[in-house]
């Protein structure tokens, strides 16, 4: 066994007993969304919450669910997981207050993965336009990807998936099923983007051999973008993005197929990036956070990846770029996590997927000791 990884799981053990211990408290601060899929922070306290059926909401900073959604977000495809996905913000907001969404474009027969933004202006969005449709648009209602990271260049990076059907598209350049894509704020493929002006390979790609990025985040004191994604009947992967790198997906795989066929003999190959940590079974991970708050000083640079199957969220210590330490947490709600954010105040947000779901808030269990 790879030592690193035995030492992950002792650690995964003596962790899970810490949690045990109750240094958390979890706080419903707001119910009755449907399907919700990603928050965002405002600067002044409010949070901004997507719901998959296609509606942006506004929570108030003490939970309040406004009733009407913001108005001018433009309706996408509703297919199974396709709809209205990612929320993020400008990172000029305060004096350019543009709003990025994700959601699906088409129709049954053609359909991918669309970036717009708009202006926050009060209760609507102002100005949308369309910034960057993947392509092609396939048939199928799954594995859009549809997660965003802004760089410290202030370029994004756009997870996407490989439409389920279309595997061995991952491995293709020309297109951008299966990759990740880093744009300009306009939309816009950067010049220094590691394909750009090649023959036969789409500008906008950063990365490729990918199934279905749901989780990224950009490690700031690191210097690091990392993502989770999908895999099938397990293989679920945490993945160290580099510019150009093939993460094998699926020439290579720790996963099998849903029917239990094999998807490749290999589990790494030497042309491509194996990932930092894999699970089988699968957990689902649908959103990655690195926790960089003042709350829970123990969890300083930790990894936070929502699990869906799971019912949980898992957090993984990185030292020197290896597994060092697993631990199991919020289990005890027994639902499936769809977003995990750390929030300006340092607590952690969960959203909760499904018809119900709740925007629930971790904060340290207070002291039975103190006044």
């Amino acid at each position: 066994m790879h030592k690193p990884l035995m030492a992950g799981l002792l650690a995964f053990a003596l962790a899970n007993h810490a949690a045990a211990r109750g240094e958390y408290q979890i706080e419903t601060l707001t119910e009755g969304l449907q399907y919700p899929w990603a928050l965002a922070f405002l600067p002044d306290g409010r949070m901004l919450v997507t719901e998959r059926v296609g509606r942006l909401r506004m929570i108030e900073a003490d939970g309040e669910l406004r009733d009407e959604p913001i108005d001018g977000v433009p309706m996408g495809y509703q297919n199974t997981q396709a709809g209205l996905m990612h929320v993020a913000l400008d990172p000029d907001f305060g004096t350019t207050p543009w709003v990025y969404l994700t959601l699906a474009y088409g129709k049954d027969s053609a359909n991918n993965t669309r970036l717009i933004r708009g202006r926050l202006v009060e209760d609507r969005l102002e100005e949308v336009e369309t910034l960057f449709d993947a392509h092609p648009a396939k048939a199928g209602g799954s594995h859009y990807g549809g997660r965003i990271a802004f760089l410290p260049d202030k370029t994004l990076v756009l997870t996407l998936g490989d439409g389920f059907d279309y595997r061995e598209q991952a491995q293709n350049l020309d297109n951008h099923l299966g990759t990740l894509v880093r744009l300009t704020r306009e939309g816009k493929a950067p010049e220094d983007n590691p394909f750009h002006g090649r023959t036969g390979m789409a500008n906008e790609i950063y990365s490729y051999g990918h199934r279905n990025v749901q989780g990224i985040a950009y490690d700031r004191k690191n210097d690091r973008l990392l993502i989770n994604e999908h895999g099938p009947k397990g293989g679920d992967e945490i993945n160290l993005i580099e510019a150009g790198a093939n993460y094998g997906w699926p020439l290579a795989t720790f996963g099998l197929d849903y029917t239990g066929a094999q998807v490749s003999p290999f589990q790494t190959r030497p042309e491509t990036v194996a990932p930092l940590l894999h699970w089988t079974p699968s957990i689902a991970p649908s959103a990655l956070a690195i926790y960089e708050g003042s709350l829970f000083p123990d969890w300083q640079g930790d990894l936070f990846n929502a699990a869906l199957v799971a019912k949980e969220v898992r957090r993984v210590r990185l030292i020197d770029g290896e597994v060092a330490e697993q631990e199991t947490l919020f289990a005890e709600l027994d639902e499936r996590i769809r977003d995990v954010q750390v929030g300006p105040d340092g607590a952690l947000y969960l959203l909760t997927d499904g018809p119900e779901g709740r925007l629930l808030k971790v904060t340290p269990a207070a002291d039975p000791d103190s006044d």
